[in-house]
């Protein structure tokens, strides 16, 4: 229950994020367990199987909800939403100047005095040739559904618009970007690029909220149970043990 709470909690906290993709959590048994019988007088001291049990449960396996997000207008330039499947590819440089190229659904991008299209922390957009470069004397910039970019009437590059075969083979980076692991497939990307626009979060603060209050609630329950059982072993030890002796 804490693992689930803290999970909503930054849901909550991101659910303004351009991009940001609901996180859930599930929960699993742990493996069941053999009880048995071991030298009861009653049975004439033969270890029988008495049947299985379970001890509870445990975190499973985290997981994101890849729904489309809501569209919102916002008229800026550069500002770019993905209506479909699909993710926007930037080129990522870690601390030590090491490069990857990582995968967002955020298209709050801005551009540089060189031209660049970048996001908020300077990662660049890329497009069939590479890095986005927009001239940086342009006065007009069209972005097309297609992900064509042309600027003044001429074409600049096309957007390089990737999605999976298989969404379990991507791996969460920060709030909003993605990695591909090991096994993961490309393939061309389904989706309508709309200028001057961005995809909001997927989250949905009402639901999120009425989880965290059942889940509060379970919280609370399971202290209960936890007391009643340090109570019956407080009597077994301090009072039953007492009398006996």
């Amino acid at each position: 229950e804490q693992k689930r709470l803290d999970i909503i909690s930054n849901n909550l906290a991101n659910s303004a994020t351009a991009g940001y993709k609901k996180q859930s959590v599930s929960n699993r048994a742990f493996q069941d367990v053999l009880a048995i019988k071991i030298r009861d007088g009653s049975d004439a001291y033969i270890d029988r199987p008495v049947g299985t049990m379970n001890l509870g449960v445990k975190i499973g396996e985290e997981y994101t909800d890849y729904g489309q997000g809501s569209i919102r207008h916002t008229e800026g330039t550069y500002d770019l939403a993905l209506s479909g499947q699909g993710f926007f590819k930037v080129r990522y440089v870690d601390k030590q100047g090491n490069e990857s190229f990582k995968y967002t659904r955020d298209g709050s991008f801005t551009i540089t005095r060189d031209g660049y299209i970048t996001d908020a922390n300077g990662n660049r957009l890329q497009g069939r040739g590479g890095d986005v470069v927009i001239p940086p004397d342009s006065l007009t910039v069209a972005i097309g559904k297609s992900g064509v970019i042309t600027a003044d009437g001429t074409v600049v590059d096309t957007l390089a618009l990737t999605d999976f075969e298989d969404y379990d083979y991507l791996r969460k980076y920060g709030d909003t970007m993605y990695e591909p692991v090991d096994g993961a497939t490309e393939k061309d990307a389904d989706a309508e690029i709309l200028q001057g626009y961005t995809e909001q979060s997927n989250v949905k603060v009402v639901k999120e909220m009425v989880d965290m209050i059942t889940i509060t609630r379970a919280y609370e329950a399971n202290q209960k149970v936890i007391r009643s059982y340090d109570g019956m072993l407080d009597r077994a030890v301090n009072q039953v043990g007492r009398l006996q002796g």
